[in-house]
């Protein structure tokens, strides 16, 4: 049962949730990536180095985007506090509540974003 995009805390707050457990069942629970990684290596766990490479790469490329979602879910939080959750940062316009619920963390309307898309 999806909240309305009239209590958005709810929604952003159970994604905000979803996303943390997310986080920690890629890194194996609560272990720490460095533990995790010491565990593979004492285990014996042969790998060529750009093979090492190419998953540690890729493992900084899912941070980033964890950590970029984690904050535009925070700052949508932030939004909903402030009373401004649900207009557009450009245009201060209501952003559609399709729009909303299609992307709960959107800081655009849709004329907005797509005019901010293509500069």
């Amino acid at each position: 049962n999806t909240p309305s995009t009239k209590d958005p805390s709810q929604r952003l707050m159970a994604e905000r949730a979803e996303l943390l457990a997310r986080i920690a069942a890629q890194r194996g629970g609560a272990v720490p990536r460095t533990e995790a990684a010491a565990e593979q290596y004492a285990a014996g766990r042969e790998e060529s180095h750009a093979q090492a490479m190419s998953e540690r790469d890729t493992e900084f490329a899912l941070t980033e985007h964890e950590l970029a979602e984690l904050a535009a879910i925070d700052a949508a939080l932030a939004r909903v506090h402030e009373g401004a959750y649900g207009l557009c940062l450009d245009c201060g316009d209501d952003i559609t509540p399709a729009r909303l619920q299609a992307v709960p963390t959107a800081l655009r309307c849709m004329a907005c974003q797509s005019q901010h898309e293509t500069h």
